[in-house]
C-alpha cells in the first residue's frame, strides 16, 4: 500500500510533495522543539480534491493514533502547498484553515475545505503579483493565472492537534526573529493576543507587540493593545467572542515569557540559518508551566537590508596625523548626528578656535578644525607642527597665567550673563514667523551661544577644577594624610550644585504630591509615557479633584522650566528633560512611592562632614603641612561646585534650539521634503540651508527623505562599534598594539574589566547598559547603571543605582562626583563597558580597587 499519509516523524527532506509547511512542522517536530504532534496528506491522496478512499483509510489509522495520546483531541487542519512558507512566498492566510474539528466526518470535511482553497480568487490574485514580481518560478502557470483559470499551485493538507488556547491565560500569536521592519537581527519582534492566533491572522483585534532584545531578552518596547475579540473554541469549530474587560487592556505576555519565547525563536532561526517568521500558542496553564507550542516556521519575506556592520577601518581625514577621544570630545561619546556633524562642529570649531587663540596669543598655532569625526565619533584634532609646538611650550608660562587668571569671573560674570542675555532675546523673538533661512541663522546663533559658553567652562573653571583637585588630592595622600585620616574626597563632597539643586526640587515636588491620596496613586500606578502626554491640556484623570491637578501640572512644569535644560550630550538631536521629561518622571515616581534617599538630608550631612574635616585638620595640623593643606584644600572647594554648576548650564539653549530646528523640520515636513520633523537631525547643514532657501522663495522641493534611513542605520552600526582612544592605530599582524595595550591594562582577566576607582565600596548587582535617554526606562532600583559616560542630566538615575561603570571618565569627573555624594562604589574609564557588559547581567562593582568583574552567566 502506498504512503499517501506521512506523521511528522515519517517525513525525510527527500519528500517535497509536503509542502512547505508539512516540511518545515516535521523537521522542527524531529529536532526536538515543541510542535503538537500531526501528519502531512501528500497531493497524491487526493483525485478532484477529494480524498482517495486508500486515503482516508491511512488518515483514520493517524487520528486513532493522535487520540491514543489525548482521547479528547481537536484537530487543526491547515494547507502545506508546495510554494506555502517559501523564502520567496509565505501565501499567509491564502489558503483556509479549519480550527477544533473531532469527529473523523468533521475532519474529512475540513480536509475537503482547505484542499479546495487553491482555487480561490485571493489565492489567483496573490499569485498573479507573486509571477509578476518575479518571486515565483514558471512552474506555477503563468498563463493559468492571466486567463484566470484556476492555477496550478500543488498541495498537501496538514493535520494537527489543536493546542487548547482557551481562556483565562490561553494566548497566541506571531514571532519575528529579525525586526521586519526595519531589519535588525539583533532584535525580534513579537505579537500576542488572547486565544487562537485567528484573529490575528484575519485582521480582527489588534494583538500586543514586544520589541525584545535577542541577546538578553529584554523587552526593549511594549505597545499593549485594547484587544476587543478573541477566537476561542466552541463545541464545533471557533467562534469570535468579546475579550473579557479584565483581559483587553492587560499584556498578554509577561517580560519572562517573551524572553522564552525570543530564545526559543532563536535556536530555531539557527537551525533553519536564517530569520524566521513562527506562529506560536500558549496552552492555558502556560505561565506556570510554560507550554509554548510552534504551530508553524517560515522564512520572513521581504525583510529589510540587514544593518551595516560597526566600522573596523579607522582612517584619519587628509592632512591630519592625531586625534585623540580627549578634553570636549567627552561630552560627544556617542556617534555624532549629521546635522549636528556639521552645523554644531562648525560651531564648536569656531568657538575653541577663538578660545585657544585668546590663550596662545594667535591664530597659527592650531589646526584649523580642532574636532573631527571619524566613523561618525568625535576626535580631538592633535595635528600641531613642529614649530607651534615649541613657540607652545616656551609660552606655556604665559598660557597658564592667561587660562586661570580670572577663571572663576570668565565664567559667572562674563560666559553664563552673556549666554542667558542670548537665550533669552531669543525667547523674545517671534521666530516662529521668520523665514526658514532666518530661523536656521537663528538656530546656528544660539547652537554657537552654547559653545561658547561651554569654551568660557573649558577655558578656566573645568581646568581650574580638575587641576586644584587633583592637586589637593595627590598633596594630601602622599604629604598630608594619616592612616586614621578621612579621605580626600570628603573634603570636597556636601556642596548645594545644580544637580543636587535639581533633586531636591524634585523630591519637594514629590513630597507635595504625596499629600493628596488621589493624585499620589495616579502617578504611580500611570505608565510614564502616559504621564509625559499629559502635562500640557489633558482631563483631569478619575480620583484627582481638577483644582489638585492643574497645580501638579502647573508646579511640573516649573520644574522642567527651571531644571530641564540639562543636556545629556552636546549633539542637539538628542532630547533634553524640557522636552522629553520621561526619565524625571521615572524619579518623580520612585521618591512618590516613598524610595529613595532625601536628598536635602544627604547633602546636609555631606556638608556637615566636609566642614567638620576640614576644620579638624586645620586643628590638627602645623608647620609647612598645615600652610600645604590651607593652600591646597580653598581652590579646590572653590571650583568643584561651580564646574557642576556650569556643566548644568551648559544646556540652557538646547530647549529654544531644538524647538527652532523641530519647527524647520515641521516645515519640511509640509514640502514634502522629509517624512518626520526630527528627520531635520538626519540631514547635513548645507542641505537644511538649500532646503530652507528653496521654501523661502517658493522653488520646487527636493525629496531629502531617501538617505535618512541609511543614516540611521549608519549611526546605529557605529554606536555598536568601540573607538580607538587615540589615531592612527598601529597595527602588528591586524593587531592595534596601542588598543591591546590599553585593553590589558583595563582587563585584570577574561570575566574583568580595570577603570579608574572613583568611588568606594563593593557591590554585586544586575547591569542596566544605558546609552541614552531613550533607555532610562530600562533602569530598576538597584541596578549597576553602565553607560559611556554620564553629565548632570544623568543625576536622576543615581537615585536608582547601586553602582555606576562607565566607558569615559576618571575621579574629577561628573560620575565620580555624584556617585561620591551618593555613596554608591563607581569605576570609571574602563574603556569598553557598555560593549562587554550584557544587559542583566550580574556584576561586582569594586570601586576601591577600580575593578569591575562579570559573571559568566
Amino acid at each position: 500500500m502506498r504512503n499517501l499519509v506521512l506523521s511528522f516523524s515519517e517525513l525525510t527532506p527527500e519528500q517535497p510533495l509536503a509542502g512547505g509547511k508539512g516540511g518545515s512542522l516535521a523537521r522542527l517536530y524531529q529536532a526536538g522543539y515543541p510542535v503538537p504532534d500531526g501528519f502531512v496528506i501528500l497531493p497524491a491522496a487526493f483525485v478532484n480534491d477529494e480524498l482517495q478512499s486508500e486515503a482516508w483509510t491511512q488518515v483514520q489509522a493517524h487520528l486513532a493514533r493522535l487520540r491514543e495520546v489525548r482521547p479528547d483531541a481537536a484537530f487543526a487542519v491547515r494547507s502545506s502547498a508546495l510554494s506555502e512558507d517559501s523564502a520567496q512566498a509565505s501565501f499567509a492566510g491564502e489558503f483556509e484553515t479549519v480550527l477544533n474539528v473531532r469527529a473523523d466526518e468533521d475532519v474529512r470535511q475540513a480536509i475537503h475545505t482547505v484542499r479546495r482553497s487553491r482555487h480561490g480568487e485571493r489565492v489567483r490574485a496573490y499569485g498573479r503579483f507573486m509571477l509578476r514580481t518575479k518571486r515565483l518560478g514558471s512552474s506555477f502557470g503563468t498563463a493559468d493565472l492571466e486567463t484566470q483559470d484556476p492555477p496550478n499551485f500543488e498541495m498537501a493538507v496538514v493535520v494537527q492537534r489543536l493546542v487548547k488556547a482557551d481562556a483565562p491565560e490561553g494566548a497566541a500569536g506571531v514571532l519575528f526573529t529579525a525586526h521586519p521592519v526595519t531589519g535588525r537581527r539583533d532584535q525580534a519582534l513579537l505579537t500576542a493576543t488572547w486565544g487562537l492566533g485567528e484573529a490575528i491572522v484575519g485582521g480582527t483585534v489588534t494583538p500586543d507587540t514586544l520589541t525584545v532584545d535577542k541577546a538578553t531578552g529584554r523587552v526593549l518596547a511594549r505597545d499593549t493593545a485594547d484587544k476587543q475579540v478573541m477566537t476561542v473554541r466552541v463545541a464545533t469549530g471557533t467562534e469570535e467572542q468579546p475579550v473579557p474587560a479584565d483581559k483587553r487592556r492587560a499584556p498578554v505576555l509577561s517580560d519572562a515569557q517573551a524572553a522564552e519565547l525570543v530564545g526559543l525563536g532563536a535556536r530555531i532561526e539557527e537551525l533553519y540559518g536564517m530569520p524566521m517568521d513562527v506562529e506560536w500558542v500558549l496552552a492555558d496553564g502556560g505561565d506556570a508551566q510554560h507550554r509554548f507550542a510552534i504551530v508553524q516556521a517560515r522564512p520572513i519575506t521581504a525583510l529589510p537590508t540587514p544593518e551595516p556592520t560597526p566600522p573596523t577601518d579607522w582612517k584619519l581625514p587628509k592632512g591630519t596625523y592625531m586625534a585623540m577621544r580627549n578634553n570636549i570630545v567627552e561630552l560627544m561619546a556617542e556617534p555624532l548626528t549629521p546635522l549636528f556633524g556639521t552645523l554644531g562642529l562648525a560651531a564648536v570649531n569656531a568657538s575653541m578656535g577663538r578660545l585657544l587663540a585668546g590663550f596662545f596669543g594667535r591664530t597659527d598655532l592650531m589646526p584649523e578644525n580642532l574636532i573631527i569625526t571619524v566613523n561618525e565619533y568625535a576626535y580631538y584634532n592633535g595635528s600641531i607642527r613642529p614649530l607651534p609646538i615649541v613657540r607652545i611650550l616656551l609660552g606655556s608660562v604665559g598660557i597658564a597665567r592667561r587660562m586661570f587668571t580670572g577663571a572663576v569671573e570668565r565664567w559667572t560674570e562674563m560666559g553664563r550673563p552673556l549666554y542667558v542675555e542670548t537665550v533669552a532675546r531669543w525667547q523674545a523673538e517671534p521666530w516662529r514667523e521668520t523665514s526658514s533661512t532666518d530661523l536656521l541663522d537663528a538656530a546656528r546663533a544660539l547652537a554657537e551661544a552654547a559653545i561658547d559658553a561651554y569654551g568660557a567652562l573649558v577655558g578656566g573653571v573645568i581646568p581650574a577644577a580638575w587641576i586644584s583637585e587633583a592637586l589637593f588630592t595627590i598633596a594630601y595622600d602622599r604629604l598630608i594624610k594619616r592612616r586614621d585620616d578621612l579621605a580626600a574626597p570628603t573634603y570636597l563632597l556636601g556642596f548645594d550644585s545644580a544637580p543636587i539643586q535639581a533633586e531636591k526640587a524634585l523630591y519637594d515636588l514629590a513630597g507635595w504630591a504625596r499629600t493628596d491620596e488621589g493624585l499620589a496613586a495616579y502617578l504611580i500606578d500611570t505608565p510614564t509615557p502616559d504621564l509625559a502626554a499629559q502635562l500640557g491640556d489633558s482631563p483631569t484623570p478619575p480620583n484627582v479633584e481638577a483644582d489638585t491637578w492643574h497645580e501638579w501640572q502647573d508646579r511640573f512644569q516649573a520644574y522642567l522650566q527651571h531644571h530641564g535644560h540639562t543636556i545629556y550630550d552636546l549633539d542637539f538631536a538628542n532630547p533634553v528633560p524640557a522636552d522629553d521629561p520621561a526619565p524625571v518622571l521615572e524619579t518623580l515616581k520612585l521618591f512618590v512611592s516613598g524610595q529613595g534617599a532625601n536628598p536635602h538630608e544627604r547633602q546636609q550631612a555631606s556638608a556637615e562632614r566636609r566642614e567638620a574635616a576640614t576644620q579638624a585638620m586645620l586643628t590638627k595640623l602645623a608647620g609647612w603641612r598645615l600652610k600645604l593643606f590651607r593652600k591646597l584644600v580653598a581652590p579646590a572647594q572653590r571650583y568643584a561646585p561651580l564646574r557642576e554648576d556650569g556643566l548644568s548650564d551648559v544646556g540652557l539653549a538646547y530647549p529654544l534650539l531644538r524647538q527652532m530646528l523641530r519647527e524647520l523640520g515641521r516645515r519640511l515636513v509640509a514640502g514634502g521634503m522629509i517624512q518626520e520633523p526630527d528627520d531635520v537631525f538626519w540631514l547635513v547643514q548645507d542641505e537644511v540651508a538649500e532646503a530652507a532657501a528653496r521654501l523661502d522663495r517658493g522653488e520646487p522641493l527636493d525629496d531629502l527623505s531617501a538617505p535618512v534611513p541609511e543614516r540611521q542605520a549608519i549611526n546605529r552600526a557605529a554606536r555598536r562599534a568601540t573607538p580607538p582612544r587615540s589615531l592612527p592605530q598601529f597595527k602588528f599582524f591586524g593587531i592595534d598594539m596601542a588598543e591591546a595595550k590599553a585593553r590589558r591594562a583595563r582587563e585584570c582577566a577574561g570575566d574583568t574589566l580595570k577603570g579608574v576607582a572613583a568611588s568606594p565600596g563593593r557591590v554585586t548587582a544586575p547591569a542596566c547598559v544605558l546609552h541614552g535617554p531613550e533607555d532610562f526606562g530600562q533602569m530598576r532600583t538597584g541596578d549597576v547603571l553602565v553607560a559611556g559616560i554620564t553629565t548632570p542630566a544623568w543625576t536622576p538615575l543615581f537615585v536608582r543605582a547601586s553602582a555606576v561603570v562607565t566607558d569615559v571618565g576618571g575621579p574629577l569627573s561628573h560620575g565620580s562626583i555624584v556617585a561620591r555624594e551618593y555613596g554608591i562604589p563607581a569605576v570609571l574609564g574602563t574603556g569598553s563597558a557598555t560593549k562587554r557588559i550584557r544587559n542583566g547581567q550580574v556584576i561586582t562593582v569594586d570601586g576601591s580597587a577600580g575593578v569591575v568583574t562579570l559573571s559568566s552567566s
